[in-house]
């Protein structure tokens, strides 16, 4: 299901910038359905039209008490050194093993309200991912981890998601998301050689401001491979303290909120990352007997798939009004780190690779709209 990748803006456009996405967070803000306890942020009042049908309050999945929605996040994570055990699956690879000293991950994504009516919502996003590994023997002489240590593995990608609260108690939600990813440079970009596509769809029930649930059907690269799984969303807030947040199989969360300005979550959650590597040195696919397979072409494309379990704790909290960061720490379970034949029609596997289980740690700096502002509404 991620695959799981700025240039300077004089002032004065930063604060304009600034000012319209705030705006743009604020409107979306205002779709929430005005609840009886507190929720971070507190919501603007539902603007209503003259028609009866736009007067009724429409259901949403988000429910009371989750933290505030996030209009810009600036995200680093680094996983500390360890191993690296490589079995080379096609005949004429060897097997290797080595140590990574690192692996880190920067990934900037924005969220821009493009529609925000009480019965239809349309949310654009774009992301921008970089994944880098270094090994501790440089050149490591193994082709793949050459590769990507020299060019780094990269997402850009675009996505849109529909919001369709139908009436007071039904909602579904469809996005669909394009990246481009693998290890490319600008002079090398091919669209069609590095396009992964995603899709999800839910259709659920809002039971009261404090439950919402739903059941649907995802579409990606969260499990390695590019294929369907089922997903069911649960949003439930117990108390004033307590919540859970979770879109099952791929990711748990319990929440608690300890005041209006600090959350903490624990939980887990898995990431499926797919990248293309271009081979600068084609790999020669041999025969039992030593000869090279005729049958084959020489690799020069392969499909990477990493696929990690993290178990996970975070705190999130306010810094200035519309300003927030986040901390989160946890520990690492690589399920999958194998390359795939993307150049004949096979798919054969071609390298297995495990990635030792280590500790990780990231923060992160988020844009939320400003609690003064949405008083103002």
């Amino acid at each position: 299901m991620k695959t799981r990748y700025v240039l300077p803006t004089p002032p004065s456009l930063c604060r304009l910038l600034l000012s319209a996405g705030l705006s743009s967070l604020a409107l979306a803000a205002q779709a929430q359905v005005t609840p009886t306890t507190p929720v971070y942020p507190l919501p603007a009042p539902i603007t209503t039209d003259t028609t009866a049908a736009d007067a009724q309050q429409f259901a949403t999945p988000s429910v009371v008490g989750m933290g505030p929605s996030k209009g810009l996040i600036f995200h680093y994570e680094r996983v500390p050194r360890f191993n690296v055990a490589t079995n080379g699956q096609s005949v004429g690879l060897a097997d290797y093993n080595t140590q990574a000293t690192k692996n880190a991950r920067l990934v900037i994504k924005g969220y821009i309200p493009m529609l925000n009516n009480p019965h239809l919502k349309l949310i654009l996003g774009v992301n921008y991912e970089r994944e880098e590994f270094q090994f501790r023997d440089r050149p490591t002489g193994f082709e793949l981890y050459d590769n990507i240590e020299n060019k780094g593995l990269k997402t850009l990608g675009t996505q849109l998601a529909v919001i369709r609260p139908v009436n007071e108690v039904n909602w579904y939600i469809f996005r669909v998301k394009g990246e481009l990813s693998g290890d490319y440079t600008s002079s090398e970009l091919n669209i069609t050689d590095y396009l992964r596509v995603s899709s999800e769809f839910l259709y659920g029930w809002k039971r009261s401001p404090m439950f919402s649930w739903g059941v649907g059907v995802q579409l990606g690269y969260t499990f390695g491979r590019f294929s369907p799984y089922p997903a069911v969303l649960y949003n439930r807030t117990f108390n004033k303290r307590w919540g859970i947040e979770a879109l099952f199989p791929a990711r748990v969360t319990a929440r608690y909120n300890a005041s209006p300005k600090s959350l903490f979550f624990a939980g887990y959650s898995v990431d499926g990352l797919n990248y293309i590597v271009k081979q600068r040195t084609p790999l020669v696919r041999k025969l039992e007997n030593g000869q090279v397979d005729r049958g084959k072409v020489e690799l020069r494309t392969l499909e990477l798939r990493e696929t990690e379990v993290k178990f996970r704790a975070r705190w999130e909290r306010e810094i200035y009004d519309f300003l927030w960061f986040g901390a989160e720490g946890g520990y690492r379970y690589n399920y999958a780190f194998d390359a795939f034949d993307r150049t004949n029609a096979d798919r054969e596997k071609i390298i297995d690779s495990k990635l030792a289980s280590a500790p990780y740690a990231s923060l992160e700096l988020f844009i939320v709209p400003p609690r003064k502002f949405l008083k103002r509404q």
